[in-house]
């Protein structure tokens, strides 16, 4: 759908409650009447109405990250997308497109999850007598961090997949090789991130030992990470 060049697109934090918007200033909006609310979440119906419309979009930060709750706009236009989008996708057609669709993205997914777990075991570099257990944590990182919507840093292309490795590989023992997710940690600015660092150096210290091909004790919590099922 070719886009409108006269549509007025302007941006705002959610408001207090109801037909409300905040500017970046603080001021509270009324939505324009006749508006109505579009949750994010059908890209295509989203980028159609904002292709013909004018919008507010609602986006709200959340620590470092930034999610787009959906938009404001024309409650007629809204309804039109949104009739013409449900004939569209009761067609055959539609059906044989999602569907090779769906196909694609599952090799694409199923490729990604290859590479990455590959990468994972160069990172991990377990000496010779410990290579099954590097394949077995390297999947196990996998299947936490590469699902497609997990938010990991597995899913970023922002940084080479040998540092996406590495950081998942850190995340999943601080997880499941320490006592992070139990420990109650003050409320003090950049308090979580030391513990974090801290954890950090613990759990490559740990893998040391099994790059060196150290005896490993059958309490090392590693070990019993890995025999959990």
């Amino acid at each position: 759908m070719q886009k409108r060049p006269d549509v007025v697109s302007r941006t705002f934090a959610p408001g207090p409650g109801g037909a409300t918007v905040t500017d970046k200033d603080g001021n509270v909006l009324t939505v324009p009447a006749g508006w109505t609310w579009l949750k994010a979440g059908d890209a295509a119906h989203t980028r159609r109405v904002k292709a013909v419309a004018d919008h507010w979009i609602v986006q709200e930060k959340k620590g470092r990250k930034l999610f787009v709750r959906g938009l404001w706009a024309s409650a007629v236009a809204i309804e039109k997308i949104r009739l013409d989008l449900q004939a569209e996708r009761s067609t055959e057609k539609h059906a044989r497109k999602a569907e090779a669709g769906a196909r694609r993205r599952e090799k694409v997914q199923a490729e990604y999850v290859g590479n990455f777990v590959d990468a994972v075991v160069r990172f991990l570099a377990f000496h010779a007598d410990q290579e099954a257990l590097a394949r077995q944590m390297a999947e196990r990182v996998a299947d936490h961090a590469t699902p497609v919507g997990s938010g990991t840093v597995a899913r970023t292309r922002r940084i080479p997949i040998e540092k996406r490795a590495e950081a998942a590989v850190i995340a999943w023992m601080r997880h499941q090789t320490t006592a992070y997710d139990t420990m109650k940690i003050p409320r003090v600015k950049g308090k979580r991130r030391e513990v974090r660092r801290m954890l950090a150096e613990r759990s490559k210290q740990l893998l040391e030992r099994y790059r060196r091909g150290d005896s490993i004790p059958a309490d090392c919590p590693l070990k019993l990470a890995l025999a959990k099922d």
